[in-house]
């Protein structure tokens, strides 16, 4: 995977370097403080939006899977721990490899 956005949570800590030791190039993040982060375009060569629930209202979640959905980008959502990230990024990646083989 080559480029990851992360929605949601103020620091990412040692995800980063997790994310980076599975494949990830490129991590943007996005903590979805301020109201005018929703009005943002999704950058056109993200491949997966990552949403940390436990970090992130409903209505900017809302905003980021309309926008995703619109680009057809395929979104996940996690809580803040690790073990949920790479949970939800292995299904997702599975998810997405059974769609192209159909």
């Amino acid at each position: 995977m080559s480029a990851l956005l992360i929605v949601g949570g103020d620091h990412l800590g040692k995800i980063k370097k997790r994310l980076e030791h599975v494949g990830v190039e490129e991590i943007i993040h996005v903590s979805g403080r301020k109201a005018r982060m929703s009005q943002k375009e999704i950058p056109s060569h993200v491949n997966l939006v990552l949403v940390l629930t436990d970090y992130i209202n409903h209505e900017f979640s809302t905003a980021i899977k309309k926008k995703a959905n619109k680009q057809a980008i395929p979104v996940c959502y996690s809580k803040r721990s690790w073990c949920s990230i790479h949970q939800s990024l292995e299904k997702a990646i599975f998810l997405n490899i059974k769609t192209r083989l159909k």
